[in-house]
């Protein structure tokens, strides 16, 4: 049995104020810590499970840093109900592998060349391989889940998957369609970015003999958290630096992927130059980035923004008042109180 969360700084409803993020994140990491190396040496452990041939492109993806939010949100949540088991690591190795396989494929789509500060898969070796071997992830990811005793556990990441995968599909079918992508914005970050974030706190507790109230609790508090970071992650690629994300920004832009501030400043801009951010986006080219940024500027969509970051935020809060207070009840706070920090970051960057 590995050992679950350790007590935490902060309590239900005071987030952390004027933190070190990095120390932030590294108390709530060490106490999950052995639990995330177990993660880690299986992945591993799947990646050498490919043909010899494919190794390489597993290894990469599989072994290639990240803040493993998703893993730690299994730890944390199986935290509120006691220990972690190997069957908790398990299923953190599953939802890496959805998420990584859904980011091989998106990095191919948004043509980004940096993931984690490293070259992409597609980079490396070609939007070819990179599409297929997201495929074979996806494929493992499902062989894993169901060799658990329960179908719950496949059928779970397998709803969960078509749920990523089908609000990558709206977001992309709604590329530059602004009028589309405002009416349904929040519900595509749920599905694409919630979704996996609400599997990993839910089967959590399904591992770990949760109630249907408290799975319940533990599914609000994944979506709503989940859905903060996406509109945190849009925020990053108009607002944040390369060298602090470690991956390559301005794609949503180039792609025509409209984010939250960008909607914003549509919404609220006049006729005429509401018509001038469609032209910029239709035929967007590197220039453009300068008048898209003062009408942001403009009409202080950055402020609304953050806004909409801390009501999900306090969503996510207030759903963890229905678990036990426990270490990992602790530490789920404090993954919300990190990415308040995070997005007040933002504005000094």
């Amino acid at each position: 049995m590995l050992a679950a969360a350790t007590n935490l700084a902060g309590s239900i409803g005071e987030p952390a104020a004027n933190a070190d993020p990095t120390r932030s994140w590294n108390k709530i990491m060490e106490p999950v810590g052995p639990f995330l190396h177990a993660v880690t040496d299986q992945l591993l452990e799947q990646a050498r499970g490919f043909d010899p041939q494919i190794v390489p492109y597993a290894e990469h993806a599989l072994n290639n840093g990240g803040k493993h939010l998703r893993p730690t949100l299994v730890a944390l949540a199986a935290g509120c109900f006691g220990n972690t088991t190997e069957a908790h690591v398990k299923v953190a190795v599953v939802i890496e592998m959805v998420h990584l396989a859904t980011l091989v494929h998106d990095d191919v789509m948004d043509e980004a060349e940096i993931r984690r500060s490293s070259p992409t898969v597609a980079a490396k070796w070609g939007n070819e391989i990179a599409v297929l071997f997201g495929d074979c992830l996806f494929a493992q990811a499902l062989i894993l889940a169901s060799s658990f005793p329960t179908t719950d556990v496949c059928r779970a990441v397998s709803l969960a998957t078509k749920t990523v995968c089908s609000g990558e599909t709206l977001q992309t079918q709604q590329r530059r369609n602004f009028p589309a992508a405002r009416r349904d914005y929040f519900r595509v970050m749920e599905m694409k970015t919630g979704e996996l974030f609400t599997l990993a706190c839910d089967l959590a507790g399904f591992l770990g003999g949760a109630t249907a109230e408290q799975r319940t609790a533990l599914r609000a508090f994944g979506t709503a958290f989940g859905t903060a970071y996406q509109v945190y992650d849009d925020c990053v690629d108009l607002f944040g630096t390369e060298a602090k994300a470690g991956k390559s920004l301005g794609t949503d832009l180039a792609k025509g992927k409209l984010t939250w501030p960008l909607l914003l400043a549509w919404e609220r801009a006049n006729a005429t130059e509401r018509a001038n951010l469609e032209e910029l986006i239709q035929k967007w080219q590197p220039e453009n980035l300068a008048v898209v940024n003062a009408l942001l500027a403009k009409y202080r969509t950055f402020g609304p923004t953050v806004e909409a970051i801390h009501e999900f935020l306090e969503r996510a809060r207030s759903a963890l008042h229905r678990l036990p207070a426990s270490p990992g009840r602790t530490g789920l706070l404090a993954m919300t109180d990190f990415l308040a920090q995070q997005t007040k970051a933002l504005a000094v960057q």
